[in-house]
């Protein structure tokens, strides 16, 4: 069995504030050493249920984030970005049965969370035929380009309500929760021992049924922080100016809407 887990920082247990997510930081160090802990319980869930292949992707800021050597020498890391419209989920192919995703957050303009936004924080919100659209829902997308079923996800609880939204059979470990600036978190310890479980006993199942019809056209539309970012993306062939901070773009082909969100977000 081969697995895809794709990892970010913001929805691992703990992180609440930016300077703890961002390299440099003071606190840094801390969160980089739960978010590599979570991901080795990911991948000690898939090893356990049987994955003989499990590719990890570092998708958080530099994305070179993770602590190599810590992980199980059975995976394959992916560090830095290589600019493919990929991005978070570079490196995916149909010839993976499984992709997870491990501290993912919030979408933007969300309040599940203090560090919620969707790929950059000059976006305000961003939606795919009239979905808001998230990094989960956009890498899910991804997968599903790839017939490759997205089975779980780990992140605050409300990342993990809209994953269940959008797939009703995946299964969830709920880290923390957000209430205003501040955030409610499990154990460490518990949130790596849940998520090996979790992922142990998802990939056990039937993964066919977590796989996420795509689209057949895209409608997209983001609304900046400041109308000169909504201005400069109104030049990218295809968009539209629809609002002084909001631009809108239409494709057929769900790679057009990845180069867009390259080149813009």
């Amino acid at each position: 069995m081969n697995v895809y887990i794709s990892v970010d920082i913001e929805g691992v247990c703990g992180t609440t504030q930016w300077d703890e997510v961002t390299r440099g930081g003071e606190r840094y160090p801390e969160y980089q050493k739960q978010m590599t802990a979570e991901t080795v319980a990911a991948c000690s869930g898939a090893i356990a249920a049987g994955a003989t292949r499990v590719y990890v992707r570092d998708g958080h800021g530099c994305a070179k984030n993770l602590l190599a050597s810590e992980l199980p020498e059975s995976t394959t890391l992916i560090r830095g970005w290589s600019r493919h419209p990929y991005m978070m989920m570079q490196e995916l192919d149909a010839s993976f049965d499984a992709a997870m995703m491990v501290g993912y957050h919030s979408l933007g303009g969300s309040p599940g969370s203090p560090l919620a936004h969707t790929m950059t924080t000059k976006v305000s919100a961003c939606s795919i035929n009239g979905l808001p659209a998230s990094e989960f829902l956009i890498n899910s997308y991804t997968a599903a380009r790839e017939n490759v079923p997205v089975v779980f996800v780990s992140g605050d609880q409300a990342l993990c309500e809209h994953a269940a939204d959008i797939i009703p059979a995946i299964k969830t470990v709920s880290v923390k929760y957000g209430a205003g600036n501040s955030t409610v978190n499990m154990h460490p310890q518990a949130a790596c021992r849940e998520i090996k479980a979790a992922v142990q006993d998802t990939l056990s199942g039937d993964l066919s049924q977590c796989l996420l019809p795509l689209p057949e056209t895209f409608d997209v539309a983001i609304t900046y922080t400041t109308c000169m970012e909504a201005y400069r993306t109104s030049f990218f062939p295809g968009a539209e100016l629809i609002a002084p901070n909001q631009v809108r773009f239409g494709a057929d082909d769900y790679f057009e809407v990845l180069t867009f969100f390259l080149f813009v977000l």
